[in-house]
């Protein structure tokens, strides 16, 4: 992988809140311990600022939320494999060739269908606008919510702050389906209505 994306998936690893360690790092980006020191430095210079545990069991570890961008497939990078698999003789590779090809298509094909059915360039601004009224007049909102592998389901909820995170805007919301706090992503909400009754 080239230096930008070992970074950004060195970013990625230590998203999830882990301490890993300097060797581990190494390992999994298959560079030198000295390059994932370096990676650290680039990243302090650009104002990402990771902590260094000391000691036998240190470690790098980010305390601080980071806005990733979103890496995708795109369909060139699937046409760019045409040329090797025509070229390539030997059977095995070339089947390993066709179904990297088939798993790079799907996750476009799958990104872009996701774009369709949550509408994700249209009313953004309505939504957050709406819920933030909500927020400041204690009013409950019904909601058609999209959520993976489950489809829409109608929800109605008690909304308790609005905030950004990585690409993209939350509401944090007490879910009276399932009596708890949810994150909901705001553009996942699919269709929505200001109600008139009040939440304490």
């Amino acid at each position: 992988m080239s230096k930008v994306s070992n970074v950004i998936t060195m970013l990625e690893l230590l998203q999830s809140g882990r301490k890993y360690s300097i060797s581990e790092l190494s390992s999994i980006l298959e560079v030198s311990e000295r390059m994932i020191r370096s990676y650290k430095e680039d990243l302090e210079k650009a104002g990402i600022y990771i902590d260094t545990i000391m000691g036998p069991y240190g470690g790098y570890v980010l305390n601080q939320t980071v806005r990733m961008p979103v890496r995708k497939f795109k369909m060139k990078d699937a046409e760019l494999l045409n040329k090797y698999i025509d070229s390539e003789n030997d059977k095995d590779t070339k089947e390993k060739l066709i179904l990297l090809q088939d798993k790079i298509k799907g996750v476009y094909i799958g990104s872009k269908q996701e774009e369709t059915e949550l509408n994700l360039k249209e009313e953004t601004g309505k939504k957050y606008n709406v819920l933030t009224r909500a927020l400041k007049e204690n009013r409950k909102v019904k909601i058609l919510y999209y959520s993976y592998g489950k489809g829409e389901n109608e929800r109605i909820i008690d909304p308790a702050e609005i905030f950004l995170f990585q690409d993209g805007w939350y509401c944090a919301a007490f879910c009276e389906r399932k009596k708890d706090i949810r994150h909901f992503e705001l553009k996942r909400i699919i269709k929505y209505e200001l109600l008139k009754e009040k939440f304490e």
